[in-house]
């Protein structure tokens, strides 16, 4: 571990900023998707498919940017995957058919894949132990704020400007970003070349797969956090199409989901101090199982409407506030040489189950069963996943016992 290059405040800053990027490019997206159909005279399916070429452009792409963060920097790997999501995000804008909007999505996921790979890595590369817990737990305070606002905002620019105002309010995003990254971000690692060669890259990643601690902890968080990405592919038609809400509507209740990712956030940090962080976890498990029990309920037992499809997604997402900070920290913690390649296989797990999720709700095609039948399953690969953990955990102790 490097001494601290920032200060606590500064890497909590730009770890938000950069964790941000993806979601955001995400929520402010999504009530337009109903609206593209009909621009570009297609389907349901196609438009889907852009949120999908996102979330694989997003997933693929961390396995990339995780080694370059490691071997040239985490500054210059960030300005360089900033200025590819800026490419991304003006192809989407002046896109004339829909193929080149489907391939704007794509080269935005590779730019944006760089946020949460480098704001994870510097975070391990300075802190440990509970004070990277409180780090990425305020992280989530201020991730909330942005995806809650953007579905909001990009259904008033929808309304106001038309759908090429919500690429190019990402253009802007992406500047901002670029620019703090260039006068705030400090450098917090030493980098290395060699670790971009194939066979360092390899022994790695490697050396990531074998450890089960690892993979559980990756894959806790993908039946989590996948969950709210794979959603998003059926939510917006959904409560436009079946509940009956406006883009600007369903923008306003997008604020629903993300308010409770803020608060269950700041419940963690006063449950946390006193229970710690195994049973912040348990708790959070605990509030993703109802969330993914009532979700399938509702979708089989209950007409759709705003509070039988929100209420489950908001108790899920409380839950995965409460999963999020300890989990990654778990995960990460064993490697501390090859943070940045530990953060982009976790992201790229975490985000390919996002991605998996969404081509189900697909090929399952109407959005309101698929919904009662993804997220509950992947609910529950989150809850197998932390018996997973647990069982490593042990068997590492053992095996350090006997040494």
């Amino acid at each position: 571990m490097m001494p601290h290059t920032m200060t606590e405040r500064r890497t909590t800053l730009i770890g938000a900023l950069l964790t941000s990027l993806g979601p955001i490019s995400m929520s402010l997206y999504t009530p337009a998707m109903p609206t593209l159909v009909e621009a570009f005279a297609t389907s349901e399916s196609t438009i889907k498919l852009t949120l999908s070429f996102y979330f694989g452009g997003f997933a693929f792409a961390q396995l990339v940017a995780g080694p370059l963060a490691d071997a040239f920097g985490r500054r210059l790997t960030t300005l360089l995957f900033l200025s590819i999501y800026l490419l991304g995000s003006l192809a989407a804008a002046f896109a004339p058919s829909v193929e080149w909007l489907l391939a704007g999505r794509l080269i935005q996921g590779i730019g944006a894949s760089v946020g949460v790979t480098v704001s994870r890595a510097i975070v391990r590369d300075q802190f440990v132990g509970g004070e990277a817990a409180r780090i990425m737990n305020m992280i989530g305070i201020m991730l909330a704020i942005g995806p809650a606002m953007a579905p909001t905002i990009g259904g008033f620019a929808l309304a106001a400007f038309g759908w090429a105002s919500i690429f190019f309010l990402m253009v802007g995003f992406g500047l901002a970003s670029c620019l703090l990254v260039y006068l705030a971000m400090h450098e917090t690692v030493v980098p290395n070349p060699r670790r971009a060669a194939p066979g360092p890259l390899v022994r790695a990643y490697v050396e990531l797969a074998a450890d089960a601690r690892f993979v559980a902890a990756a894959f806790v968080m993908a039946g989590a956090v996948g969950a709210l990405y794979a959603q998003a592919t059926m939510l917006p038609f959904i409560l436009i199409e079946k509940a009956g809400l406006t883009p600007t509507q369903f923008g306003l209740s997008m604020i629903m989901q993300s308010g409770a990712y803020f608060f269950g956030s700041i419940a963690l940090r006063f449950f946390s101090r006193r229970h710690g962080g195994s049973v912040s976890v348990r708790a959070g498990l605990g509030m993703i199982g109802i969330g993914s029990l009532m979700i399938a309920a509702s979708v089989h037992v209950l007409p759709p409407s705003f509070w039988s499809i929100m209420l489950p997604v908001a108790i899920y997402t409380f839950g995965i506030a409460f999963v999020s900070p300890h989990m990654t920290t778990a995960g990460m913690y064993p490697f501390p040489h090859i943070a940045g390649s530990a953060s982009a296989l976790m992201g790229f797990i975490q985000m390919g189950s996002g991605f998996l999720g969404g081509i189900a709700a697909a090929l399952l095609g109407l959005p309101l069963p698929a919904f009662g039948i993804v997220v509950p399953v992947m609910g529950l690969i989150s809850i197998l996943s932390y018996l997973w953990f647990l069982a490593a955990v042990r068997r590492a102790d053992r095996r350090a016992a006997r040494r």
